[in-house]
């Protein structure tokens, strides 16, 4: 009857809806929200960003396999990838170096093939005390090689951020996507209410 084909259509409609929604999630494009300032000021706390994932090769839902991708991370890209030392956490940085370059930092400079790297355009330096190598990382590392299938990263907020200086490289194969637009910011102020993504 009209109403049994009226409804037919109609729940037709919807399951193809969630299934392309969840392809499009799943392997396409997903949406983030910029929790801490390491990226600052190319992405402040409270940017929601779209992510895209089928750039770099996404992943089977349900599975481990990768498929192949348009191009591999490159010098230059922000990207989503897993936090190595907890797989359950999303981190965000720039790509700086990427396997077979040789990466140094002395004196807050970054040196990649013994060329100087210039900052990102809204990078920042917030101190002006220079961090010897025997105190820390921060701002004098290396020189190290970076491995097959890996990638060295750094966050904008170049003295506020937990990198490859401190953790170590990046697996290329494990990178979620790139960040390719911001689409809403929201600085939650004391008293606002809680926003989770």
């Amino acid at each position: 009857t009209r109403q049994k084909s009226l409804m037919r259509e109609y729940t037709e409609t919807l399951v193809f809806a969630v299934l392309l929604f969840v392809i499009i999630k799943t392997d396409v494009v997903q949406a983030f929200r910029i929790p801490s300032g390491s990226m600052e000021d190319t992405l402040l706390v409270g940017d929601f960003l779209l992510v895209n994932k089928f750039i770099y090769g996404p992943v089977v839902p349900g599975t481990d396999i990768k498929l192949p991708g348009i191009r591999d991370p490159q010098p230059g890209d922000v990207i989503v990838f897993p936090y190595p030392s907890d797989p359950s956490k999303d981190f965000i940085k720039r790509c700086v170096a990427i396997e077979g370059q040789v990466v140094k930092v002395r004196d807050k400079v970054v040196y990649v093939d013994g060329k100087r790297v210039e900052d990102p355009v809204y990078s920042k330096h917030t101190d002006t005390f220079i961090v010897s190598a025997k105190q820390g990382p921060r701002d004098n590392w290396g020189p190290k090689v970076v491995g097959q299938d890996e990638l060295f990263v750094m966050g904008d907020n170049r003295d506020s951020s937990s990198d490859s200086r401190f953790w170590g490289f990046v697996d290329k194969n494990t990178v979620k996507g790139q960040a390719f637009i911001i689409y809403w910011s929201w600085g939650q102020q004391s008293g606002d209410p809680r926003l989770d993504w």
